[in-house]
């Protein structure tokens, strides 16, 4: 048996794994998260500046372990973001890279880039979880804030399990949303309005949130009955009336979401619990919680914080289609 480990570049990666093939993994592992075939500690953090005084990088690195059961491998993601130098210089916010391991041998079987499955498998886990939680069909009218890399993600994903057939985007930088609107067309039915203020792209039946605010911009009185409010950026985003008040609460890792992101603040002051949630995304897909018709009014706030078993899976397809294609480089390191 070789003990080289295969070495695979972002652009391999891209050729070998498809936003469909990506929704259809994240779908398998939040079944494995769900049933307890999948392994997830929580992820480490490393504050390099993000919100901590010392070292001064405006950044942060997480470590992300996991082993999935339905391929059987274990990983772990070294991924982080930063801004300051690194904006900087032109280089993407996300930085990433991937070991895969054999549970077995204990052989490091791949290292590859990080940032591609990240950007994708953040898009499928919001996909997934509307698969489970919207009730309302196979359209809805999406509102998004942040025309970025993950907007353009997020649209991709849920467009391969729904019709968006309306869709407002806002970006603090409008020229940022005229761009979004000009090259994500493709993947939706209706038509891409940009919206002139935050309030008004509220108007839809799924609002996500990704973007870098720091302030909770999103106001309770946008958050209408129905509707499923997706607060993904690494800060709070949405008002704490939003959190108090919404009828449901979902998120993907309870250990990691009541700790960051939008959850954070109530979270680490004892006022969200463990308790208080509705149910987990792993729980949905396993069939152990259900949303029904009869939820159609509730208020849903969603927290995918993000999980390296998702990019373990993803990596793990990408590895085994590289294989099989005589794809990438080996490298003995031992």
């Amino acid at each position: 048996m070789s003990k080289e480990t295969m070495l695979l570049s972002q652009k391999e990666i891209m050729s070998l794994v498809t936003m469909k093939d990506i929704v259809e993994s994240v779908d398998k592992t939040f079944q494995g998260l769900g049933n307890g075939t999948v392994i997830n500690p929580t992820k480490v953090l490393l504050n390099l500046g993000e919100t901590a005084p010392w070292p001064p990088y405006e950044g942060y690195m997480n470590a992300m372990p996991a082993y999935v059961g339905w391929c059987d491998i274990a990983g772990i993601k070294w991924a982080g973001g930063f801004l300051g130098e690194r904006k900087k210089a032109g280089l993407p916010y996300i930085t990433s890279m991937i070991l895969l391991l054999d549970p077995h041998l204990g052989e490091f079987r791949a290292a590859m880039d990080g940032a591609f499955i990240t950007n994708m498998r953040t898009g499928a886990q919001t996909a997934v979880a509307l698969k489970y939680m919207y009730k309302k069909g196979k359209s809805l009218r999406l509102g998004l804030y942040g025309a970025g890399m993950q907007g353009r993600t997020q649209t991709m994903a849920i467009s391969e399990l729904f019709d968006i057939t309306g869709m407002k985007v806002y970006d603090i930088n409008r020229a940022a949303s005229e761009k979004f609107a000009e090259e994500m067309k493709g993947y939706v039915k209706g038509k891409i309005e940009i919206a002139a203020t935050p309030e008004a792209a509220s108007d839809a039946d799924v609002c996500v949130l990704v973007t870098q605010a720091q302030d909770s911009f999103f106001q309770y009185s946008w958050f209408k009955p129905g509707m499923f409010l997706f607060p993904m950026g690494s800060y709070q985003e949405c008002s704490d009336e939003c959190i108090r008040k919404a009828d449901k609460l979902v998120v993907d890792h309870p250990g990691q979401a009541l700790h960051r992101g939008a959850l954070g603040k109530l979270g680490e002051a004892g006022e969200i619990t463990e308790a208080t949630l509705f149910s987990t995304i792993g729980e949905l897909a396993a069939g152990k919680k259900h949303f029904t018709a009869a939820d159609a009014n509730d208020r849903t706030i969603c927290v995918p914080i993000g999980t390296g078993c998702m990019d373990v899976g993803v990596a793990y397809l990408a590895w085994q289609r590289a294989k099989e294609k005589g794809m990438g480089s080996a490298f003995a390191f031992v």
